[in-house]
């Protein structure tokens, strides 16, 4: 019998535009090369999303019309903070589906560690998804952007890029942002929804250092086999982010450093300590 083929896997799990058929894929997909039961056509062509697959069933908007995520003691603020960072790691998905898919002639590690990120991101997707369902609010009630599928578009032409933009600046930024959320939760009453979210952005936050820490392996590695200093990370987000550097001054800095950033970068980025 015929071996499945690693690109027509990870292409049909990445168009897919079902949540649950999406999720099954993944998971597909990742017991297969896992059991190394996959054979990789380098040379079949690469298709392109013009839409993200979550389209058909989101209303997309502009960042600045997403509703604002406030109130997380009531449920309604807690079903609108679920549903955007449910939209966040379901966005992580497929941009780690597409990190696999597109770029091709790579060692056999990439693609293993962006479908073991792409596995994770559907466990963090479900364990939303029960979430919301307490907060009575299902992925899809409420209006979303695509900033992130923008970016993994603008980041396509080339891996070196990739690396840099998402999971070394976008997904980084997660690890910033989630410590400043829980704090925000532990600022109210405690209750079992509350603990429970808690719980789950915990866990996402320790294993999001794992999926930039395979970022920060990749573009280092795509760097030196292209004889680049490391430093050209910051001449790639000048040109995706001019002025990038400059706005902000509040890092998670255990870790980014447990991702693999240097102290030198994060200072150079706006980190006032960094030991």
């Amino acid at each position: 019998m015929d071996k499945p083929e690693f690109f027509t896997l990870a292409w049909e799990a990445l168009a897919e535009s079902d949540p649950s058929t999406k999720c099954t894929l993944v998971e597909k997909l990742y017991s297969n090369l896992e059991q190394g039961r996959l054979t990789f056509d380098f040379e079949q062509p690469v298709l392109e999303m013009e839409r993200p697959s979550y389209a058909k069933f989101v209303r997309i908007v502009k960042p600045s019309e997403v509703p604002k995520r406030k109130g997380f003691d009531t449920k309604e603020g807690q079903g609108i903070l679920l549903h955007a960072i449910a939209h966040i790691e379901y966005s992580a998905i497929d941009l780690a589906l597409d990190s696999a898919y597109r770029f091709r002639h790579m060692p056999h590690d990439y693609y293993k560690d962006w479908v073991e990120v792409a596995h994770d991101e559907v466990r963090h997707y479900r364990m939303l998804e029960r979430l919301m369902k307490e907060a009575a609010v299902s992925y899809g009630d409420l209006p979303v952007h695509s900033s992130l599928f923008e970016a993994g578009k603008r980041s396509g032409c080339d891996v070196l890029h990739r690396m840099a933009v998402v999971p070394r600046y976008l997904e980084a930024g997660g690890l910033d942002a989630n410590p400043k959320i829980v704090e925000k939760l532990r600022s109210y009453p405690s209750t079992p929804q509350i603990s429970a979210i808690v719980d789950a952005l915990n866990i996402i936050l320790e294993e999001e250092i794992g999926h930039v820490s395979k970022g920060d392996r990749w573009f280092k590695f795509e760097a030196a086999r292209r004889g680049l200093e490391e430093s050209v990370y910051f001449d790639i987000l000048q040109r995706y982010y001019p002025g990038f550097d400059k706005r902000q001054s509040s890092f998670n800095v255990s870790a980014r450093l447990e991702a693999g950033f240097s102290c030198t970068e994060l200072k150079k980025m706006g980190a006032k300590k960094c030991d």
